[in-house]
């Protein structure tokens, strides 16, 4: 969802919302906060405190709580409760951390989509069976840092190519599929199927099965620097689609009934993911740590920093209970824009992408603090 996933999911991105506030609550008193196995959420934690340990203590973290040294000893403490010992940490939460509530200036209903890590059959070789190419990042590919030419730009950042001395915008989708970039990237894997590479770029991540079964984890490397468009919305209101079923399998269903409107409708995307391979457990967020799989979500670092305890309390895509766990925020998504908004990591395979497809939840969250930290107000 990045997994600078996170060009993740196939919905529409949401209204921003202006303002914010975060209201502090006693920790055990978030919904469900009695029911979930906490120590589940511990492996994930663990990743996160390493990189919080090794940033500077002034370092502030984000919105609402506070800076690396705040966190720091809490980390530290954290490495005392041993895994799988649920009972030590929620005491040991409800001891040293309060909840705080985060909604939007006028409260709407949060949206909670999900995302998943795909699995992709490919070869090292072109080949007549496998011909659609996995890219890495072009040779001609530019990255400009504007806080570099003016202070006020911090953070913000513009993708292009040079031509004719100039920077000028990198190649939309439709030129790459068509063969634009050729002469330009490197070729790391040559996958069978073009929508299997297209899911792959929209979650950011996935692991590539050669055909000794041989398997190779790979994730973003960069992108064409063009906004992300959902193919699922652009089919429904072309009324191709009803709203109802546009899920990953009816939206293979319609690009295999109209293979002549395919790869048009392909570019209705214009953002395209570069890759590369990867070694390790796990997919990386964009905190860089690795994702574990129904413990790890996607955020708007603009209301939610990365690295840090989040408790969610939502709707679960069977429609019959409720995910109400202890997650880490430690990804991001070009998609996931709003207050209260996010995108629930299912994992690898199939199974996740059953349970993520069918994900369009509302809900709310509180992200999870250090009782020393003076929460906003």
């Amino acid at each position: 969802m990045a997994l600078v996933a996170c060009d993740q999911t196939e919905e529409e991105p949401p209204t921003p919302v202006a303002a914010v506030s975060y209201s502090p609550v006693a920790i055990e008193s978030v919904p469900g906060w009695n029911a979930d196995n906490l120590s589940e959420a511990l492996p994930a934690w663990r990743h996160s405190c390493q990189k919080i340990l090794g940033f500077q203590p002034t370092r502030e973290l984000g919105p609402g709580v506070g800076t690396a040294g705040d966190w720091q000893g809490p980390c530290q403490q954290l490495a005392s409760v041993a895994d799988g010992d649920t009972p030590a940490l929620r005491a040991y939460l409800e001891e040293n951390f309060l909840a705080l509530h985060v909604t939007g200036s006028d409260n709407p209903p949060g949206l909670f989509t999900g995302y998943f890590e795909p699995i992709l059959e490919a070869a090292r070789e072109k080949s007549e069976l496998f011909a659609e190419p996995i890219y890495a990042l072009p040779d001609d590919h530019v990255t400009v840092n504007l806080g570099n030419f003016d202070p006020a730009l911090k953070g913000k950042a513009v993708v292009g190519r040079v031509q004719d001395k100039k920077l000028v915008p990198y190649r939309e989708r439709g030129e790459i599929d068509a063969g634009a970039i050729t002469d330009q990237a490197q070729t790391l894997f040559w996958a069978r199927d073009p929508l299997d590479v297209f899911i792959l770029q929209v979650q950011g991540s996935g692991i590539v099965e050669l055909p000794d079964g041989a398997r190779q984890r790979i994730g973003f490397a960069g992108h064409n620097g063009h906004g992300y468009g959902s193919l699922g919305r652009w089919l429904i209101d072309q009324g191709e689609l009803p709203a109802n079923r546009a899920a990953w399998e009816d939206i293979r269903g319609w690009l295999e009934a109209n293979p002549d409107r395919a790869r048009a409708a392909l570019a209705v995307n214009r953002r395209y993911i570069f890759f590369r391979e990867l070694d390790g457990d796990g997919p990386l967020g964009a905190a860089g740590v690795p994702l574990t799989a129904e413990r790890s979500m996607a955020v708007d670092t603009k209301h939610v920093p990365l690295n840090v305890p989040v408790w969610l309390d939502i709707e679960h895509p069977d429609g019959k209970t409720r995910l109400q766990r202890l997650m880490l925020a430690q990804d991001v998504g070009s998609a996931i824009k709003g207050v209260v908004r996010g995108d629930f990591y299912w994992g690898t395979g199939r199974a996740a992408l059953d349970k993520a497809g069918r994900m369009k939840s509302t809900g709310s969250y509180y992200i999870v603090v250090p009782k020393t930290v003076i929460p906003a107000s």
